[in-house]
Order: C-alpha cells, then sequence, then structure tokens
C-alpha cells in the first residue's frame, strides 16, 4: 500500500505578487474610483493586519480576489441597473464569490 493520497489536493488562490497594485490602479481608474479605493486601501490595511498576525498570506490573497471578483462584475451590475428590471431580491456579495479561502 501507498502513504500517498488517491487525489490531488487543490492548491489555494495565490494571486501574482503584482496583482494588489495592478488591481490598484484599476481601481483608481474606474469611475467609481471614490468609492472603491478608500473601501480597497481599508480591506488590504486589515489583511496586512490579519496575515502579521497568522503568519500566512491568505488574508492578503483574498482580499485580492475579492476585489478582482468585484471590478469583472461592475460590467454587468451596471447593465442590470440600467435595464430597469427590478432589483428589489438582492443576493449579498459572498454568496456569489463564495466562501473564504
Amino acid at each position: 500500500m501507498s502513504a500517498q493520497p488517491d487525489h490531488t489536493p487543490t492548491t489555494p488562490y495565490a494571486p501574482a505578487p503584482s496583482a494588489a497594485a495592478e488591481l490598484l490602479a484599476r481601481l483608481r481608474a474606474d469611475r467609481r474610483a471614490e468609492q472603491w479605493v478608500p473601501a480597497f486601501e481599508r480591506d488590504w490595511t486589515k489583511a496586512l493586519e490579519d496575515a502579521r498576525h497568522a503568519f500566512s498570506l491568505t488574508p492578503l490573497h483574498e482580499v485580492v480576489r475579492t476585489w478582482q471578483l468585484r471590478a469583472a462584475a461592475a460590467a454587468d451590475v451596471d447593465a442590470f441597473m440600467d435595464s430597469g428590471q427590478d432589483d428589489a431580491d438582492f443576493v449579498d456579495l459572498d454568496d456569489v464569490l463564495g466562501g473564504r479561502l
């Protein structure tokens, strides 16, 4: 018998080292920059503190992943809002993005 697992473990999401800086530049260029940049910076600052306490980069990766998905979904959200459809039944962003890593 082998001591090797019969499945391949999944590797956690790890963005490129420059991903946060590239994302922040993208957010600054967006029309929502006034709201998004301070929110990203607030999330990033908290994630830095969490990463220091946990000795893990996972909180930083989660912030990058979440904001990448928000930025990617922005055009779809705009299209929905412009369509005039009823948005009374909303979906929590955490439900869309999935659980934390």
